[in-house]
Order: structure tokens, then C-alpha cells, then sequence
């Protein structure tokens, strides 16, 4: 509760005295668990009184509040801001702090919910959720982004009317997608649309609905498989980026422990943000991955140097937390894991730092897999390392296969050979 009498006075009239007064309280509360800095709640309690003050002028209630209100005191009123007190006025932080107040409200029940899909459309994506679920076992990640894509389409077509497939016709498709890659008109956008398309009516089609006619109208970009190369990492290139986590860093035995779970083990972002204390086995060397985007546990051997990294950054490094997750904040809201991105971002930063353009953190998984392939390893072998599904999605690594490739080249023309 410290943080209200530093604030100037006008801003704490704003705030103690204005229609957001009530929830004060639990907005502190919210703050002190998360365990932000003093800065950054006084910061936050500046940008919600200035929002009461608004409100104020507006005579506007806390039961009307809802993202639209936010943004119009974004777009509306900050710009144009002649409040005389020293007010937060930058968009971003304003509304990285009024966010939290609109979920305390609902949680209250003093503001409606969000709304949720229902009708006949938000049943049919149920359903199709389900068929990708039970029957395709498709990861989250992929259901979630095609069930945006078919949710465009069928709301484009039905909104407002039965749904009834029957109605929808190849130009109803081929008008779609073009609408769709007007937004974003890339390779993989396409490729990503054709692909939710086709597996939704080809569903539809185990229904007893024609379709056959609607799927004709789906044309593949061009988009040839295995074209290219996977961008590996040179031994030198490796060598710069663990030797990039100096102390200067914040967390230099994170950073460091995420890159070599990625190298040595191949493990993708998500599967090192979802790492869990009791997932590593010390006695008996080994790692269990639970949740994996195969929807399968794996169990595999924890390689010395992986291990020594994470035993460097669990007891010299991570924050004291309740939380299980072995990676966690050390910046507010405290309690909580990292995020995916804050680990891609560790990863990028680093082969940065390394002065290494193509940063992609997928780089250290093709890494893994070259070096396997390099010295003396199979196809099966890196699809049993890298657990993918299929042997095709391994092929690519054939390319990287520098003895196998020099056995089966030919002579250049004119040379000794």
C-alpha cells in the first residue's frame, strides 16, 4: 500500500475519490503478488487514475467499461491530453495497465464476460475440433489456427443463416481466399489457408456432404518440399553463441541452459517452456517430455553438458518461486513461467550477439540433426532424436549427409577424376 501516498495528490483524488475507487484495493492487491517494482506500480496507479479522471469527465460508470472504452481513451484522449497533473501518456504502458482493471471487474461481476461463439457455427467448430483432437491429433498450436481460418469462412458465408454446407460454392471458396491473401499475400499464408480448407471439407466429406466440387477449386502454390537447405550452425558459429552469455547478462545461466537443451537435445521452444522441476530424473540422467506436439511422453537420456547447465542455473540463478516450471520470470509478475517468446527471444538474442543473421531458434534443432547425420547417423536416428512422426519430415537432412553426398556426385567435366 505504499505506493499511493508517493503519488502526486491531484492523481490520488483521481483515484481514491473517482468511480474506480472501489476496486483500488484488489488493483494493489494484483500488483503486490505479482511483485512488480515500486516504479512500475506507481506507474501503473498514475495510468489507472488518469483513466477514473476520464471516466469522471465522461461520466462514465465502471459497469460500461470494456475494451472499446480503453481504446478510446487511447485513440481519443491521450493524444489531445491537457490534464495538469503528471499523467502516463504512452499508449502501450496506459494500456498494459488498464487490461488487469477489466479482468478484476469481471471476475467481480461487474462488467459481462467476453462474449463467446455460439449458434450453429460455434457448434460445427466443436465438432471439427473434436475430429483433429480424437482422430487427427493435431497439436493446439495447429487446431487453433485452422479453426480461425474455417470460423472466416463460415462466418463469411452464414453469418446470420442456417448452415447449411450445401449453399457454399467454388466461387464462395475461391472469393475467400483471395480476400484472405490480400491481408498477408505470402507462400506460407497460402499454404496455411489451403490446408485448413481442405482438411475441413475433407471432414465434411466423412459426413456425407459433396464436396468434391469445393475442393477442385483449391490450387497448391507453388511450394516445392525439401527445396532447401536446413540452416545449421558452423562449429564455430556454435562456439560463439555459448560463449555469448557472459556475466554482463541478466541470466546468463538461463539463457545458457536454454540454448544447450535446444543443441544437445533437439527440444523445440514450447517444449523447454513447458519443462517442469519434476520432469528431470538426476539419478538416473534422463528428461520427460509431457504435452509434446506429438501428444506423446517422451523420455530422453539428459546429455552431462545439458545437465551441468541446468544445474548451474537452478542453484545460482533461478528466482525463489512456488512455481514448478524450471524456467520462470525474474521480472514482475513474478510466480510465473516464461514465456515461449521470451525463449526464441533468448535463443535470437544470442545469435545476435554471435553476429550470426539467421536467428532462428529452429537453426539449433538442425543443428542437432546435421551433426548426427555427419557423423555417421541415419534418417531413422534423427527422427527417433528429433521425435517427428514421419521419416519424410527427416529427409531433408539427407542433403547435409557430406560422405554420402561425395560417394554419389560425379566427376566434373575435364577434371583428373
Amino acid at each position: 500500500m505504499l505506493e499511493i501516498p508517493s503519488l502526486h495528490p491531484t492523481l490520488q483524488g483521481w483515484l481514491l475519490d473517482g468511480p474506480l475507487a472501489a476496486y483500488v484495493p484488489a488493483y494493489l492487491e494484483r500488483l503486490e503478488r505479482g511483485r512488480y517494482a515500486s516504479s512500475t506500480s506507481q506507474r501503473c496507479l498514475n495510468a489507472v487514475a488518469h483513466f477514473a479522471h476520464w471516466m469522471s469527465l465522461c461520466r462514465l460508470p465502471a459497469a460500461k467499461l470494456d475494451e472499446s472504452r480503453i481504446d478510446q481513451f487511447l485513440q481519443e484522449h491521450l493524444p489531445n491530453c491537457g490534464c495538469s497533473a503528471p499523467v502516463v501518456r504512452h499508449p502501450r504502458e496506459v494500456h498494459a495497465a488498464l487490461m488487469p482493471l477489466l479482468s478484476i471487474l469481471r471476475r467481480r461481476g461487474v462488467i459481462a464476460d467476453l462474449p463467446t461463439a455460439s449458434g450453429p457455427i460455434a457448434e460445427e467448430l466443436k465438432r471439427y475440433d473434436s475430429y483433429m483432437l480424437d482422430t487427427r491429433g493435431l497439436a493446439s498450436g495447429t487446431r487453433f489456427n485452422r479453426l480461425r481460418i474455417v470460423e472466416r469462412l463460415l462466418v463469411h458465408k452464414f453469418a446470420g443463416h442456417p448452415l447449411e454446407l450445401r449453399r457454399l460454392q467454388p466461387e464462395d471458396i475461391r472469393r475467400f481466399i483471395a480476400e484472405q491473401l490480400e491481408l498477408r499475400n505470402t507462400i506460407s499464408n497460402a499454404v496455411t489457408i489451403n490446408a485448413a480448407l481442405r482438411d475441413y471439407l475433407r471432414w465434411r466429406s466423412t459426413c456425407d456432404d459433396p464436396v468434391q466440387a469445393l475442393l477442385g477449386v483449391i490450387a497448391s502454390p507453388a511450394n516445392w518440399a525439401q527445396a532447401s537447405l536446413p540452416r545449421a550452425l558452423q562449429p564455430d558459429e556454435v562456439g560463439r553463441v555459448l560463449s555469448s552469455f557472459t556475466k554482463t547478462l541478466r541470466s546468463p545461466k538461463r539463457g545458457y541452459a536454454v540454448v544447450r537443451l535446444a543443441l544437445d537435445l533437439g527440444l523445440r521452444c514450447i517444449e523447454i517452456n513447458r519443462l517442469q522441476l519434476d520432469d528431470i530424473d538426476w539419478q538416473h540422467g534422463t528428461l520427460t517430455l509431457r504435452r509434446t506436439k506429438s501428444r506423446r511422453q517422451d523420455v530422453l537420456p539428459l546429455p552431462v553438458t545439458a545437465g551441468k547447465a541446468l544445474e548451474a542455473y537452478l542453484r545460482h540463478e533461478r528466482p525463489v518461486t512456488s512455481d514448478r516450471s524450471v524456467f520462470v520470470r525474474y521480472k514482475a509478475p513474478h510466480d510465473a513461467p516464461v514465456g515461449v517468446d521470451a525463449i526464441r527471444r533468448v535463443i535470437r538474442d544470442a545469435f545476435s550477439r554471435a553476429g550470426i543473421p539467421h536467428g532462428r531458434a529452429h537453426a539449433l534443432r538442425h543443428t542437432l540433426a546435421c551433426r548426427l547425420v555427419n557423423s555417421g547417423g541415419s534418417i531413422k536416428e534423427v527422427a527417433d532424436v528429433l521425435r517427428h512422426r514421419s521419416l519424410n519430415t527427416s529427409l531433408i537432412y539427407a542433403k547435409t549427409d557430406r560422405a554420402a553426398l561425395a560417394e554419389a556426385a560425379l566427376p566434373w567435366p575435364g577434371s583428373a577424376a
